[in-house]
């Protein structure tokens, strides 16, 4: 699978979805094909990224507005395209991603009145340009999905919290995330060239195999 070469693909959807799992054994795959790939958590991944990350995740925050989180997810996504993702789209890597802009218009569309747009527009400067080539939507029903959320935030390895409490925006109400699976569906409806929806509830061997037959074709 030549043609592969220097293409990002992105995993996102709900809480509990699937995509870390997925992301994580696709890339697995690739690796053990003998194929250059570079796998990255957004937010995170960087210096920079996972200080804005505890920021953002830390349930103290709960004072930070809409607006305020876009632009920190987006400063993380600067950070990792210029750092991590441009040199290795360069170097002809398949680039794999947990999480990406499609969480930002799942997540913050709407909040403090911020249009599809506005994200849109914001994200290009950030990411300069460079979209995924793919994003595969894992969904199930929300009521499937908060079952497989653990509790996991933690700003320090030794923190007493560590394991015991969900991070700011697993706390959300389910009329949130309700909303949030909505938004991820739509994104995929108003673009199914680039986004795939894939049913997320099944066996992750099952998962994966639909996974992998979907990136092929790209």
């Amino acid at each position: 699978m030549s043609h592969l070469r220097g293409k990002f693909i992105v995993f996102d959807g709900g809480e509990g979805c699937g995509k870390s799992t997925q992301a994580a054994m696709l890339a697995e795959r690739f690796t053990s094909e003998g194929r250059g790939v570079l796998h990255v958590h957004d937010p995170g991944t960087t210096r920079i990224g996972q200080m804005i990350r505890k920021i953002l995740l830390d349930p103290a925050n709960k004072d930070m507005a809409m607006r305020c989180e876009m632009l920190l997810y987006m400063a993380s996504r600067a950070q990792m395209m210029v750092e991590l993702i441009l040199p290795a789209l360069n170097e002809g890597k398949i680039v794999i991603s947990d999480r990406f802009v499609s969480s930002t218009l799942a997540y913050q569309l709407g909040g403090d009145g911020l249009t599809a747009d506005e994200i849109r527009r914001t994200a290009e400067v950030a990411i300069k340009g460079h979209w995924p080539d793919l994003t595969v939507i894992l969904d199930m029903p929300l009521d499937k999905s908060v079952q497989r959320v653990q509790p996991k935030f933690t700003l320090f390895p030794d923190d007493p919290l560590a394991g015991k409490e969900m991070d700011r925006i697993e706390q959300r109400s389910l009329e949130y995330h309700q909303q949030v699976r909505q938004n991820y569906l739509a994104q995929a409806t108003a673009d199914p060239k680039r986004y795939r929806v894939i049913d997320g509830s099944r066996a992750k061997e099952v998962v994966h195999e639909e996974v992998y037959q979907v990136v092929s074709k790209l």
